[in-house]
């Protein structure tokens, strides 16, 4: 009988976790989004997709509540019921929705969203064999360790591909005429933004970096490209 090792097994449960989240995400967001429809936005995303050479930027609403916006691993971009809802209420501008979209953009652009669904599934591959291994030797306490090791590998990834959108996004807003303020003033509101919801802090509080850091590495960008536009 042919016996795998436990690092064979390891490979193939990630790789058997990515189709299956990749096909259960593609599922929910079909069955629960609907196209952007919105004349300010639809001019703005307009004037991103001049930037970047394409026919057009297609956005999709997501019928949930909390704030947050998502690039789909095969590449569509979607923002919640929540943060739309937001935008059509005035606590947020057309130009700062821009720059969440822009965001999700860099995260396709960059490859972010495809490897986080396969970190994802790896994860939760390393986390099992590092619990079953470390249970071995430290009853009770390796399960606990298997999980902090996971998660910590998670957030250090996810706050790289933040900073990386966050500097797509920037020089993308530059190029359309919309400006990195937009992108900043959003950083300064997204903690009230989001407590009102009610749904505890979205996933960026939990593994992005912080506002302030995130401001402060725009405008360290914004000076060593010497060019800030403030927009419209």
């Amino acid at each position: 009988m042919l016996k795998l090792s436990p690092i064979l097994l390891t490979i193939l449960y990630g790789l058997v976790m990515y189709k299956f989240s990749a096909w259960r995400t593609a599922k929910q967001l079909d069955n629960q989004s609907t196209v952007l429809q919105d004349a300010e936005l639809e001019r703005l995303n307009e004037d991103m997709a001049n930037a970047l050479d394409l026919p057009q930027i297609r956005v999709h609403v997501y019928e949930i509540e909390p704030v947050n916006g998502l690039a789909a691993p095969d590449g569509r971009i979607f923002i919640t019921r929540g943060f739309f809802n937001k935008y059509k209420a005035g606590e947020v501008s057309a130009e700062e929705m821009a720059s969440v979209i822009a965001h999700e953009l860099g995260h396709v652009a960059l490859g972010h969203s495809r490897r986080r669904m396969i970190d994802f599934s790896g994860q939760n591959a390393i986390r099992i064999a590092l619990a079953s291994m470390l249970g071995r030797f430290i009853p009770g306490v390796g399960v606990w360790l298997a999980n902090m090791l996971a998660t910590m590998l998670a957030a250090r990834l996810s706050r790289q591909d933040e900073y990386e959108a966050d500097a797509y996004a920037s020089a993308l807003l530059t190029k359309a005429g919309i400006g990195t303020e937009p992108q900043k003033s959003l950083f300064n509101k997204l903690e009230s933004l989001t407590a009102s919801t009610g749904s505890g802090p979205p996933a960026w509080f939990l593994s992005h970096p912080k506002s302030a850091e995130r401001i402060a590495a725009i405008e360290a960008n914004e000076a060593k490209w010497g060019t800030t536009i403030i927009g419209r």
